[in-house]
């Protein structure tokens, strides 16, 4: 099996899997399954899916030859610093009065964002 397509499977499978454990955790608070002290660490569960995700991209990155690794590093910049600017713009607005967003938008703004900056290093780099 190639590289690309291992990727592929492993990503995949571990998305999956973050996303059983988070449905399963909400469904559990939501039926009063957990008690009253353990509501933190149930909550923090889906998590552990997490770090396998980033296990599997630190993985993939590694096994890169140099010039992917350095179109991935320049998609990961340009994420970082538009994820960045968005947030902080965002974060002035909310003290005007637009409605306040959750934390959780920020991992999808960052992933389109490394997306597009990959993207374009790819055509960069043709």
């Amino acid at each position: 099996m190639g590289n690309a397509r291992r990727y592929v499977i492993e990503l995949s499978s571990t998305i999956l899997a973050y996303a059983l454990m988070l449905v399963g955790v909400n469904k559990a608070m939501q039926w009063g399954w957990v008690p009253d002290g353990m509501q933190i660490p149930v909550a923090l569960l889906p998590m552990l899916p997490c770090l396998l995700v980033v296990w599997v991209i630190m993985r993939h990155i590694r096994r890169l030859d140099e010039l992917q690794r350095r179109m991935q590093f320049e998609g990961l910049a340009f994420g970082f610093a538009m994820t960045a600017l968005l947030t902080f713009s965002y974060g002035f607005l909310e003290n005007k009065g637009l409605p306040r967003l959750s934390m959780h938008v920020v991992w999808p703004v960052m992933s389109f964002f490394w997306v597009t900056g990959y993207v374009l290093a790819c055509r960069r780099y043709r």
